[in-house]
């Protein structure tokens, strides 16, 4: 019997990593140079006190991935993993298309007379 136990552990200890380290990876690497982290280096340079700026980012970021984190849940029992997935994709595509459309009226009226 403790043979058992000791996989099932093995096997809920091994998606945990999985799932942790994913986790933050992905977030870790998206974070980087974005808004965000720029508009914390300047904060903290204005402020001079990068600690409190810190604490502060910390946990906006923190309490940001709460709704992400809630709002998925809700959503995990809503619809299957694949329309999910699917939704998901198209949200980024759509939210892609529509700031390159921006991005591209501002560069051109920046520029006409």
């Amino acid at each position: 019997m403790e043979k058992t136990n000791d996989s099932a552990d093995k096997k809920q200890n091994i998606s945990f990593i999985s799932v942790f380290s994913t986790t933050f990876t992905t977030v870790f690497v998206a974070e980087l140079g974005d808004k965000t982290q720029l508009a914390t280096l300047l904060l903290s340079a204005q402020s001079r006190m990068p600690w409190v700026v810190f604490l502060g980012a910390a946990l906006a970021l923190t309490c940001s991935s709460l709704v992400g984190v809630l709002i998925g849940q809700w959503l995990s029992k809503l619809l299957p993993a694949e329309k999910f997935e699917q939704m998901a994709g198209l949200l980024m595509i759509f939210l892609g298309l529509w700031l390159g459309i921006e991005a591209s009226n501002t560069l051109f009226t920046a520029y006409i007379p």
